[in-house]
């Protein structure tokens, strides 16, 4: 995966040289590069906290689900920057800025849509290698796994991040954590990776995921 580590700051390359998306500092060395801040992005918080078995390839399709401004979707764009990024957001309001985002960047596809209904996008979307999962509500797993029953290829990951407190707000984190693993496997999901996002996003666990169904 094109993603570049220097101690404990992650950077991509910048598939727009000269352009930031939301303020974050731009490093030119050989080639353009743009910090990845793990802050505001739950997949670089994972990435800095360990994780290994995620692969993105230049020409991947991915399916994005709870896009917002399209923070974590650029960097993507930058890594996937010979595929497809299909971002759905459920706002008209943020969606706006995700427009604008895409025609910076051709590979994004903005969606508004509820990744609750994925059969409204379904003439959209094709089959992804990589179906992403940002949406914090109680049945964020529920939804998850729906779209990627729809979505993704036979050899195809998911990953969702799950915050318990959206879930539940008086069960402690790891009981919720493990309800939601439950859930998944009791589906025919297969749980790759797990890793907690702390210290940059509290009570946040992420899951890689694949169908073994």
């Amino acid at each position: 995966m094109d993603v570049f580590f220097k101690g404990n700051e992650i950077a991509t390359r910048n598939l727009t040289p000269g352009i930031n998306v939301y303020g974050e500092e731009l490093i030119t060395e050989d080639v353009e590069y743009r910090l990845w801040n793990p802050r505001r992005s739950k997949l670089a918080a994972a990435l800095l906290n360990g994780l290994e078995n995620l692969e993105i390839k230049n020409d991947d399709k991915v399916l994005y689900l709870g896009a917002s401004t399209g923070t974590t979707v650029s960097h993507i764009s930058d890594i996937a920057y010979d595929g497809k990024i299909y971002a759905v957001e459920f706002s008209p309001v943020t969606a706006k800025k995700l427009t604008r985002l895409s025609r910076q960047r051709p590979n994004i596809y903005p969606i508004l849509g509820d990744a609750t209904k994925p059969r409204e996008y379904m003439n959209i979307v094709e089959k992804v290698d990589l179906l992403y999962c940002d949406v914090a509500q109680p049945t964020q797993s529920e939804l998850f796994m729906k779209n990627m029953k729809i979505f993704t290829k036979e050899d195809g990951l998911g990953m969702i991040t799950l915050k318990a407190r959206s879930i539940d707000v008086i069960q402690k984190p790891k009981k919720i954590f493990k309800q939601e693993e439950k859930k998944m496997k009791e589906k025919g999901f297969k749980i790759i990776e797990k890793i907690k996002l702390e210290p940059y996003e509290k009570d946040h666990m992420a899951f890689l995921v694949e169908k073994n169904f």
